[in-house]
């Protein structure tokens, strides 16, 4: 099943090809088809989530034309059987039954059946105390920090873009799709403006390294008047000559990975890595789990607590106490 699902322009969705729909759908007729569609197009606005959530009903809907069950033969020892044998991790086979619930839920909403097969099917349980994304030491992070060339543009841009995700706990998405208008002056501080899930904006205070870092990136860009251009923005080839397209995340991780290289840090070092190592070295400065759910943007604070491994020092200290 495509993961680029969008409406059919022509006068009748079979007309744009079958194949563009999972066959249990597809034999149902354009009413069903339809609303199959409009479910990823006019249901779900995060194109992340719509891609995530096409892969896990697609999965199940080829899982059930295998074994020749019609869309209106679906019932909960079906969904059931499907979560049984799925042979991914907890959490994705949740997301998988979540995605599947969310579409049968549009399906009845529009008619096409008359009720959830999947509403009384129980996932696996999954309960995370503990965050498993890699982060760096204090001077692990001071190190790549200080490794990055900053004679030219674009290590300059690296290590402005690294400084935002560690100064200010942004997540990857978020910084990739800031303007230049985006890093602006509010009374004496400067402050970054961060994109975030579902259209939301998300303001923080600038640590005055990552000022430096972004001052120097944007006086020898020369975009700093481009309020409505990219902030971070992508090369051409191997030139070092910014261009006006935006980085893209896939990006950002292949110049995380090149970096980490140059300076002999971890593999494992990943995006994610800079929103938990800045979280865990405020917490282990004396800051709180609520401010830190403050600049991190975290809806609970149980989220920002995945990210905290101060509790790693103390675990191996305790441990070490065994004098044997």
């Amino acid at each position: 099943m495509s993961q680029d699902l969008v409406p059919a322009r022509s006068r009748s969705l079979r007309a744009a090809g079958p194949s563009r729909l999972p066959a249990v759908i597809a034999r149902e007729g354009d009413r069903a088809s339809r609303r199959f569609l409009e479910f990823f197009t006019a249901n779900i606005r995060n194109r992340n989530t719509r891609a995530a959530y096409a892969h896990a009903v697609g999965q199940f809907l080829a899982w059930s034309e295998k074994r020749r069950v019609t869309l209106n033969r679906i019932e909960p020892m079906i969904v059931a059987a499907y979560i049984e044998q799925h042979p991914g991790s907890a959490p994705t086979v949740k997301q998988h039954l979540a995605a599947i619930r969310m579409l049968f839920d549009w399906l009845v909403v529009g008619q096409v059946l008359p009720f959830n097969p999947s509403t009384s099917v129980r996932g696996p349980r999954h309960v995370v105390k503990k965050g498993k994304t890699p982060i760096l030491t204090v001077d692990q992070a001071r190190q790549l920090l200080e490794s990055v060339d900053a004679s030219h543009v674009v290590g300059l841009r690296d290590r402005a873009l690294i400084g935002v995700m560690v100064y200010s706990f942004a997540r990857v998405g978020a910084v990739v799709r800031m303007r230049v208008g985006d890093y602006y002056p509010q009374g004496k501080r400067w402050w970054f403006r961060l994109h975030e899930k579902g259209g939301k904006f998300h303001e923080v205070p600038v640590h005055h390294k990552a000022e430096e870092f972004m001052d120097a990136y944007l006086q020898t860009a020369g975009i700093s008047e481009d309020k409505k251009g990219p902030l971070f923005r992508s090369t051409q080839g191997k030139r070092r000559i910014l261009t006006t397209v935006f980085l893209t995340r896939t990006d950002v991780l292949r110049m995380i990975k090149r970096r980490v290289a140059d300076a002999d840090l971890p593999a494992s070092t990943c995006c994610h890595t800079f929103r938990a190592t800045g979280i865990t070295a405020y917490l282990d400065n004396g800051g709180t789990i609520e401010n830190a759910q403050s600049i991190a943007g975290h809806e609970s604070p149980r989220t920002t607590k995945l990210y905290d491994r101060t509790s790693d020092e103390i675990t191996l200290d305790e441990v070490e106490r065994i004098a044997i």
